[in-house]
C-alpha cells in the first residue's frame, strides 16, 4: 500500500430492478439527484481522492454511462454557437482532462467480488479504490474515499468504510467485529456477511467504499463461490486479514444516502436541494405547505 491511490473501480453492471420501469432504458447509476446523475457524484469523489484512472465494470447492455462520459460533439457545438459558456463547461467537465475512463465487461453477474476481479487487468499491482455509486456520500470537505486513501497510505493497510446501522438491520449488510483505535478507525478482527441480529458481532456495517491492495485480486481468484455462484469480496478481505493481520474499518466524515432504493434517492435529492441556496427556499415552502 506504499503507492498513492490512482485507480478506482466502479461496479456498475447491476440491472437496477428496484427502479423499474425507468431502469429498463436508463442505467440506475444515471438516475439524477437534482441535475447530476449518481455516477457523477461517485466520479467526483474518486477524482477528489487523486484518481486519474476510472474503471467501470459494466454489462454488455449498459451503454449510457460510456455515452455520458464521451464527448458530445453536436451538443457542445450548439452550446458554443449560442454562447452558452457556462452550460458548455458543465458538459465538458463531467471528466477532467487528466482522467481517463476505461470500461470492462462483466460477462455474468457473479457478485461484487467477481466484478472487482474483472478490473484486475487494468488495475495491475497498485492499491486501488472501489466505489459503489448507489451509496452517495456527501461531505462539505474531503470526500469519503480521499479520507480513506490518506489513512490507507499512512497506515499501510486496506481500509473499508463502515457506518452504524440499527441492530435489527444487520442482516442487510456485511458486519465487522473490530477493536477501536480512535473516533474514526478500528482494527478489524472478523467480518460476517449479513448476520441475523442475534448473531451480529456489532452494528458496524460495511458500506460502498473500499481501499484495497492489489493482493486482493489473487485472493479473489482463490475464493470459493457461494450461493448463486457469487464471489463475495467479504471472503477475500477475510483472507487478506488472516494473511496480513491488518485491515481497518473507517467511520467516514459525511452523510451517506442509500440510493439503491427509492426512499434513499428521495432523501438524497431533498438533502442536495437544501444545500443549494436557490432551491432551499422552495423546498422549505413546499414542506411547510404539506
Amino acid at each position: 500500500m506504499s503507492k498513492p491511490l490512482r485507480k478506482v473501480v466502479f461496479p456498475v453492471a447491476g440491472l437496477g430492478t428496484r427502479f423499474l420501469p425507468a431502469t429498463k432504458a436508463v442505467a440506475k447509476e444515471m438516475l439524477p439527484v437534482l441535475d447530476k446523475p449518481l455516477i457523477q457524484y461517485a466520479v467526483d469523489e474518486a477524482v477528489d481522492a487523486g484518481a486519474d484512472t476510472l474503471v467501470f465494470v459494466t454489462n454488455r447492455y449498459k451503454h449510457a454511462i460510456a455515452d455520458y462520459f464521451d464527448k458530445a460533439y453536436e451538443l457542445e457545438a450548439k452550446l458554443q454557437e449560442k454562447g452558452k459558456a457556462e452550460l458548455l463547461a458543465l458538459v465538458q467537465g463531467t471528466l477532467p482532462r487528466h482522467v481517463r475512463a476505461i470500461f470492462v465487461t462483466q460477462p455474468e453477474a457473479l457478485g461484487l467480488g467477481h466484478a472487482v476481479l474483472c478490473a484486475r487487468p487494468v488495475v495491475g499491482d497498485e492499491p486501488f479504490g472501489v466505489i459503489l455509486p448507489d451509496d452517495l456520500i456527501w461531505n462539505g470537505g474531503k470526500g469519503a474515499l480521499r479520507q480513506m486513501a490518506e489513512l490507507a497510505e499512512a497506515e499501510q493497510a486496506g481500509v473499508i468504510a463502515v457506518e452504524e446501522v440499527p441492530h435489527d438491520q444487520t442482516d442487510k449488510y456485511g458486519i465487522v467485529d473490530a477493536s477501536v483505535i480512535d473516533d474514526r478507525s478500528a482494527s478489524i478482527r472478523h467480518m460476517v456477511e449479513k448476520p441475523k441480529p442475534a448473531d451480529a458481532p456489532s452494528n458496524l456495517a460495511v458500506v460502498g467504499r473500499y481501499v484495497l491492495p492489489a493482493r486482493i485480486f489473487q485472493l479473489l481468484d482463490q475464493t470459493t463461490p457461494g450461493a448463486g455462484g457469487e464471489i463475495q469480496i467479504t471472503d477475500a478481505i477475510e483472507a487478506l486479514l488472516k494473511e496480513q493481520g491488518k485491515v481497518l474499518a473507517y467511520r467516514f466524515e459525511g452523510t451517506r444516502f442509500d440510493c439503491g432504493n427509492k426512499a434513499g434517492l428521495v432523501r438524497a435529492t431533498m438533502h442536495m436541494a437544501m444545500q443549494d441556496p436557490a432551491l432551499a427556499p422552495t423546498v422549505r415552502a413546499f414542506l411547510g405547505n404539506l
